[in-house]
């Protein structure tokens, strides 16, 4: 049957639905498995398995293509800003211009935090990481809103989705200025989002600065690229939180700490520490090269391959090319770049690296963007979460307004001790 799919367990089989996306991608669906078969499926990390039906981001791994609500990255990337990519994202639709300006509006409107939050910050040690700091600050936002953590209408929901956008580049610009002792600044109204998010991280009351125009548009884009990416260990984080009816703050706040780990959103500085570490060895790009493919080595090359992306990275693409010409433009010279585009030829000419199909991910160039616009390495995953923000709203948004939805409760293959009788602790060896 061409709408089935059959799994023969023993003398045993099974009729299981197939579901078919929009660009045909396909599904088997097991819902209803455990039911008949009493049995369940095992796909440790979920490399496999589809936990939700979404309306936005498409994926296509092999042929390197990532879109948003239907529009190509590229395209995004270049001709939109990351305001109305978020948009895009949150809502599902392009806006037009009064939809825009009215976005826009809350954004400005809601971009200070409230001033007892100020002290917060103070609680955190001078070492604190601004990952901790941010998730810490968002939880603490929804409590300063808490007509705002359950949005009931569209406009609720618009308001919501407005502020924190808004606010979290101030926490994030914040929690910069705590590590580094300065006084916090506040935005302005007239610059635009990614310039404010510049202003407040590098400005000090007694010197004023205006954002470099490159390195605005250069970050613009790199939030861009990273504001959704399907169903990732962060948005799948936040999926989970929001599916116990948890509010949106909590729920992004649990994504932001998904985000932390190294394997996901530290990436980009891992590459960096690596391309450093290479600098500093003094060691070629080849020599390098030669022992990552030596596993007695043990040397990673960190910014290549992807765990859904079978072929370019469409992001890094881009950013390959954004990265160029931020760079020409500043006219800075980075010793880190010149090894990471040697290193991007000489492994992609190399027939190991070919036949696995490790090529340039995001990551191995947002680097290089936020070391030149002046962000701090400790910074680079905050930005991350800046930009992810939209698909987190987004996502969250799906969760609450499905009518069918459900807490999630992924099931296990138990393989610890089978039953066995308690014995007191006298007798105990």
């Amino acid at each position: 049957m061409a709408d089935k799919a059959r799994l023969i367990v023993g003398t045993e089989a099974y009729d299981l639905p197939l579901v078919v996306g929009t660009e045909n991608e396909r599904a088997v669906d097991i819902a209803q498995l455990r039911a008949e078969s009493g049995l369940i499926t095992l796909d440790e990390g979920y490399g496999n398995t589809g936990s939700c039906q979404s309306k936005i981001t498409f994926i296509d791994g092999e042929r390197g293509i990532l879109r948003y609500r239907g529009y190509p990255i590229e395209q995004l990337a270049e001709h939109s800003t990351f305001l109305e990519t978020a948009y895009l994202i949150i809502f599902g639709e392009l806006p037009n211009e009064q939809q825009f300006r009215e976005f826009r509006e809350l954004i400005s409107e809601h971009m200070f935090i409230h001033e007892a939050m100020r002290h917060h910050f103070e609680g955190f040690p001078p070492n604190a990481p601004p990952m901790a700091i941010l998730s810490a600050m968002i939880n603490t936002l929804g409590c300063f809103e808490p007509q705002i953590t359950r949005p009931q209408d569209n406009e609720d929901f618009t308001a919501a989705a407005a502020r924190l956008i808004s606010k979290v580049r101030t926490i994030a610009a914040a929690s910069y200025k705590k590590a580094i002792g300065d006084p916090i600044i506040y935005p302005r109204f007239d610059l635009s989002y990614t310039g404010n998010f510049l202003h407040m991280m590098f400005c000090r009351p007694n010197k004023l600065c205006e954002p470099d125009p490159a390195i605005e548009r250069a970050l613009d884009q790199i939030f861009i690229l990273h504001a959704d990416h399907e169903q990732n260990c962060s948005t799948s984080t936040v999926r989970m939180v929001a599916s116990s009816q948890a509010n949106l703050y909590a729920s992004v706040a649990a994504g932001v700490c998904a985000l932390w780990g190294p394997l996901h959103g530290g990436a980009n500085v891992a590459v960096i520490n690596m391309l450093e570490a290479i600098r500093q060895s003094g060691e070629s790009v080849e020599s390098f090269v030669t022992k990552v493919k030596d596993k007695r080595a043990h040397s990673r090359l960190m910014g290549f391959g992807h765990r859904v992306y079978k072929n370019y990275d469409p992001r890094a693409k881009f950013l390959k090319a954004s990265t160029d010409a931020v760079l020409n433009k500043l006219g800075i010279h980075d010793p880190l770049l010149d090894i990471a585009v040697q290193l991007e030829s000489v492994a992609l000419r190399d027939p190991y690296f070919i036949e696995r199909k490790l090529y340039p991910n995001v990551d191995f160039y947002s680097g290089i963007i936020m070391r030149a616009a002046g962000i701090p390495l400790d910074m680079f995953t905050v930005l991350f979460a800046i930009g992810r923000m939209p698909g987190w709203i987004a996502n969250w948004r799906e969760v609450h307004t499905d009518p069918n939805g459900r807490i999630y409760r992924p099931r296990q293959i138990y393989t610890g001790p089978t039953t066995r009788d308690y014995v007191p602790m006298s007798e105990r060896r």
